[in-house]
């Protein structure tokens, strides 16, 4: 069907492509399938997918790389396309350099591709299903999201936020002043439970941090020690 979201699953396993695109196919999408960096970076800066799941072992262009370049591209080449890392199992530092360069979210190798399949129809349902017209903007300080656009503004100036970002940015706006259980957030912005040496929410945060800046009273989103996470508002 021509309105079936569409997945790109950029990996050289060519038996793990096809299963995803049984599953993933079942679930209503359609998947295409790279097996090279280079030409998955030119397929998702050319197609609109709903969702990119990009492994970090790659073929003429490593994962890194191909994020990395992704991200930096403009809107017209998809630059803002929520992407799924799989990780080598075990490697922290892997994760944390994936969302650092603007993953959304992660998967350490091996995993139950069921587990993939969830993941990306969270991902894809924050993205694209929350756009409501007649919400209204959002405002704390110098900060002001347009949710039916998911757009983000600081002192008038657009921020781009990957889908995580975005997520978890406009839950902490929505609880302004009031601490946000990182289990909350987990929840909220990535769709799942988290263990306590799960990082992703902490990566996220920080760099969202550094792409807001400070605000008009400093730091912006403190960390509440054993808590969680608040957006001060107004001096708070």
């Amino acid at each position: 069907m021509a309105d079936q979201p569409e997945i790109l699953v950029v990996d050289d396993d060519s038996e793990l492509c096809e299963l995803l695109t049984e599953l993933l196919g079942q679930e209503g999408y359609d998947v295409e399938s790279v097996g090279d960096g280079r030409a998955g970076l030119s397929r998702a800066q050319a197609k609109g997918f709903a969702v990119v799941v990009l492994d970090i072992m790659l073929p003429s262009l490593g994962g890194f790389e191909v994020l990395t370049r992704l991200r930096q591209g403009t809107p017209d080449q998809n630059a803002e396309v929520p992407v799924i890392m799989l990780t080598a199992k075990g490697e922290d530092v892997d994760r944390i350099v994936g969302l650092n360069l603007g993953a959304d979210d992660y998967l350490p190798k091996p995993f139950n591709p069921r587990e993939l399949v969830a993941r990306v129809r969270a991902l894809h349902r924050r993205a694209g299903g929350k756009r409501q017209a007649s919400t209204p903007a959002l405002v704390v300080d110098d900060i002001e999201i347009l949710p039916s656009a998911r757009l983000v503004r600081v002192r008038g100036s657009d921020v781009d936020l990957t889908t995580a970002e975005y997520d978890l940015l406009l839950v902490l706006v929505q609880h302004a002043g009031t601490v946000v259980a990182r289990d909350d957030l987990a929840r909220l912005v990535l769709g799942r439970r988290i263990s306590a040496q799960d990082r992703a929410i902490d990566m996220h945060v920080s760099n969202l941090r550094k792409k807001l800046g400070d605000g008009p009273h400093g730091e912006r989103i403190k960390t509440v020690r054993n808590a969680g996470y608040i957006l001060a508002k107004g001096g708070g």
